[in-house]
């Protein structure tokens, strides 16, 4: 009984210590004598209430120890189990937002971003049709055009003049085509190119199909081969069904804008482009390509209807590294800039990545990038466009390897002309940037 009453009188103590908020060690150095006394009255007749909280408690304490009590121990357990459980609970639930985040990231597929140091389309080297559409009056039918049936005019497009498909059907087929001296005989070579770009929206369901035909249906009746078009669509290249979709582009929303087409035909094989990749590779065609036609898929003239622009068609030539063997240099005009400046259009770098492999296949070879333009303009401007775009095109290919040592750069402005510069051909052929062995 000593024992207990010892035991209550510390945990009393320290207890009423606590409370008042006072030292420990003076609170048992001077109260012991007082609280031994209230304990004594609080046994007897529960006087003191001050104590009397403290005392239940203690009482309650002693009386589970010595039951065996160990409620206080489980609650503190069971506490702790609840914290580490809401704790494990917490980081299972980051753990699963992180995998959930994961499976989300590689559910979405990511937007194709276009790297044109793949492009490996190089364009004719002469050119026997071109077309920018520079000049043309708004309302018009475009003036180096003719057509079937339909409906298809001039337009301003932003900055841009362009053919305006307002109501064609390909079925037909209502399309129009490049009107040429000799557009009633076989103009296409067996080696060509042709090019153009064409706008597509935001929405699938304003975007129209565009078709390239390789015939002539209205001035080629007695010689043409016809033949299903080359269809493209905002995200794909084919003919015949055969041809693939842009990377990444299968099933994804359509961006607005405009894409670059290129067709590239060598004999019998037929290649087609959309912007940076190749999506069409026939190895045979079973028909004679001999003109070329241009329309869009079924526009009653109302909507989103479709434009294209900026139509080239190329003859293609020997490879340029045979023609250098040949002639000491090479002379492309599938390097282009945008109007009166010196950046680079995407499309380019096909030539350019071309010249680059040569380079590194043939680490001999040193050049003079040499820019030409036409005659359009102020002779001093035009010079001095030449040098900048000159410098331009050796600077993209120092970024993609070449020692700098190999390279340098001229500009010839309008002086030296390969051709006359009254028609579009003409100043599109002197449009070139020369690549020259020193």
């Amino acid at each position: 009984m000593k024992q207990i009453l010892s035991v209550i009188i510390l945990f009393v103590a320290i207890s009423i210590a606590t409370n008042a908020q006072i030292d420990v060690n003076k609170v048992l150095k001077n109260s012991q004598k007082k609280a031994e006394k209230n304990i004594e009255n609080r046994i007897g007749n529960k006087i003191d209430k001050g104590v009397d909280k403290s005392l239940d408690a203690v009482e309650e304490g002693v009386s589970g120890a010595v039951k065996g009590d160990d409620t206080k121990s489980k609650s503190a357990k069971t506490d702790g189990e609840t914290k580490t459980k809401e704790k494990s609970t917490s980081v299972d639930a980051k753990t699963k937002g992180k995998t959930e985040a994961i499976v989300k990231q590689d559910s979405v597929k990511p937007s194709p971003a276009l790297q044109w140091s793949k492009y490996d389309f190089v364009p004719g080297t002469e050119i026997i049709f071109e077309d920018d559409f520079r000049g043309e009056q708004n309302g018009e039918f475009p003036s180096r055009w003719d057509i079937t049936k339909g409906t298809v005019e001039m337009a301003q497009f932003g900055e841009d003049m362009v053919v305006y498909f307002r109501k064609t059907n390909p079925n037909t087929p209502e399309a129009i085509m490049p009107f040429l001296k000799n557009r009633t005989a076989d103009y296409l070579p067996d080696e060509f190119t042709v090019e153009f770009d064409c706008y597509f929206y935001d929405k699938k369901a304003d975007n129209k199909t565009y078709y390239l035909f390789l015939y002539d249906s209205k001035n080629q009746m007695k010689i043409m081969s016809p033949s299903k078009p080359i269809r493209v669509d905002f995200n794909r290249v084919t003919y015949d069904h055969v041809g693939d979709y842009y990377p990444g582009q299968s099933e994804q929303k359509p961006i607005a804008g405009w894409r670059h087409v290129a067709i590239s035909f060598n004999k019998r094989a037929l290649k087609g482009y959309l912007d940076d990749t190749r999506l069409m590779n026939i190895p045979n065609i079973e028909f004679n390509p001999t003109g070329v036609m241009l329309s869009a898929g079924n526009v009653s003239g109302s909507g989103s209807n479709p434009f294209i622009k900026n139509v080239r068609i190329a003859k293609g030539a020997v490879p340029l590294y045979d023609k250098f063997l040949v002639d000491g240099k090479f002379v492309t005009t599938g390097i282009k800039f945008d109007v009166n400046k010196a950046t680079i259009k995407p499309e380019s770098m096909g030539t350019i990545n071309y010249v680059v492999k040569m380079m590194a296949d043939h680490p001999e070879l040193k050049f003079s990038v040499e820019g030409h333009t036409d005659s359009d303009g102020e002779e001093a401007a035009n010079q001095k466009l030449s040098e900048t775009r000159s410098k331009a095109v050796m600077d993209q290919m120092v970024k993609l390897g070449i020692d700098k040592v190999r390279l340098t750069s001229k500009g010839y402005g309008e002086k030296r002309p390969m051709t006359e510069n009254e028609t579009p051909e003409g100043k599109a052929q002197n449009r070139r940037v020369e690549f020259v062995k020193f």
